[in-house]
């Protein structure tokens, strides 16, 4: 009996002794990133030296250059490149739309979709139809719908306190409108923007076209743009509405996604991967979406290696390609580890924005998840409380096919439609403070990944 009540003593001494190690391995990261934090001035040069970035474009490549270079001045054991194709759309000359009364013309802000045809070369004019669901255009018919642009006017619901719930619970119009109206004949799809904020940026953002059906242009309206074209509808039925873009989708185009890793000292073959997606939308600098997660993932690395960690297990930081409008990088990066047979137990992605971590949402079995939730207590003096069930991220996802356990990482999500895939996505947007206690949050997450598995 003695005996036994020494070696469970011993084994709680034991647990203590290694939880009070992780506690003080964790401040110390965080003092790093909060004191000598290098993502906030590689944001900088990210967003201002090199600036938009979306797949296919000189910038994408210019992106892919300095985050090679970036990646190599620290020092990692190892920089390299993944090739991949990837879709080419350009959006050419800036769009032109408005609300035709009479001899009235009121001007609106638009943004062609992302993979969306252009309209003639003189633009389209037709009659509008309002309509917010996709059962509501259909119960309309063709014989309505034939020749006219639909409206989709569906807003997110503002009183999801999650605002990427209200999001998944708006976005199909943008996604699929397109197909869903050609179906009926419509000649053009114009979308309300993704956002509760009412102002006057429009937010692009990609759609798929159904196969077997014509290919109509699509564009997103900004907020107060759809307001007023509601309120013009209830007041003019029969006022026609205006627009012209001039996008084209090119050849697909050589990219790559970039990798930097520090090797492990007793596990090599298992890998941990933190990332971002390196491609950003065409309308302003990709600063919270998401070169906020490129720079945190870089810096996870840099904070190992600047406090002298030695990880028992491989870890990588990814800028992924093309997860905008393809998500090609992230399906070619699990295509080669299943080639090359390699072990990844877990993935974590920051693509939520540049904002005040609140945790990390879990894709693993309940077994895997139940692991985690000791760390709560490590996590927790930080503002990490939200740990549980949730996404990991579109650019790790395919690497649950692997058996990859996938980590989202969770800001405050309350101001990020605000920004998201409009023109006022620029560093200015960012809090050094945040985007740091970001970086950190996620460097613990991967510390405690690397020293106790899953």
């Amino acid at each position: 009996m003695k005996k036994t009540l020494t070696l469970f003593l011993g084994l709680l001494t034991g647990v203590a002794s290694a939880q009070q190690a992780d506690s003080s391995m964790i401040r110390s990261i965080y003092n790093e990133a909060l004191g000598n934090g290098k993502s906030y001035e590689w944001l900088r040069q990210l967003t201002k030296q090199v600036g938009p970035r979306l797949s296919g474009s000189a910038g994408a490549q210019k992106a892919v250059d300095w985050s090679r270079q970036v990646m190599e001045q620290q020092g990692f054991d190892r920089v390299f490149l993944q090739e991949v194709m990837v879709p080419h759309w350009v959006r050419g000359k800036k769009e032109e739309a408005y609300i035709h009364i009479g001899s009235q013309k009121r001007t609106v802000p638009i943004a062609a979709l992302g993979g969306s045809v252009a309209t003639a070369p003189k633009g389209i004019e037709a009659g509008i139809i309002e309509v917010k669901t996709f059962p509501e255009l259909r119960a309309l018919g063709a014989d309505k719908v034939k020749g006219k642009i639909v409206f989709f006017n569906r807003p997110m619901d503002p009183t999801k306190i999650n605002t990427f719930e209200a999001y998944g619970g708006a976005v199909d119009q943008r996604a699929n409108g397109a197909t869903e109206a050609a179906k009926l004949g419509a000649i053009g799809v114009i979308v309300r923007s993704m956002t509760n904020v009412r102002d006057d940026n429009p937010h692009t953002g990609g759609l798929r076209y159904g196969t077997g059906v014509a290919l109509i242009p699509a564009a997103a309206i900004s907020t107060n743009g759809a307001d007023l074209l509601s309120k013009s509808l209830q007041e003019n039925p029969n006022l026609t509405f205006y627009f012209r873009q001039n996008c084209e989708t090119l050849a697909d185009a050589k990219s790559y996604n970039v990798v930097g890793e520090i090797k492990g000292s007793e596990k090599p073959d298992e890998i941990i991967v933190v990332g971002g997606h390196l491609d950003s939308w065409d309308l302003a600098e990709g600063a919270h979406d998401d070169g906020a997660g490129c720079v945190q993932s870089i810096e996870v690395l840099r904070i190992m290696k600047t406090l002298g960690l030695k990880p028992k297990r491989t870890i990588r930081a990814v800028m992924f390609m093309n997860e905008e409008n393809g998500l090609r990088g992230g399906v070619k990066y699990a295509d080669l580890a299943k080639t090359n047979n390699e072990k990844h137990i877990a993935a974590v992605e920051s693509d939520n924005g540049g904002f005040t971590p609140r945790g990390f949402g879990i894709v693993g079995t309940p077994q895997q998840r139940e692991k985690v939730m000791p760390w709560k207590s490590l996590l927790a003096p930080y503002g990490l409380a939200e740990i549980g069930p949730g996404s990991g991220g579109a650019d790790i996802g395919p690497l649950a096919q692997l058996g990859t356990v996938l980590f989202g990482f969770k800001p405050d999500s309350q101001r990020y439609f605000d920004y998201h895939h409009t023109p006022v996505d620029n560093f200015e947007s960012i809090s050094q403070r945040e985007l740091e206690m970001g970086a950190a949050s996620m460097a613990a997450l991967v510390y405690l990944l690397d020293q106790h598995g899953l």
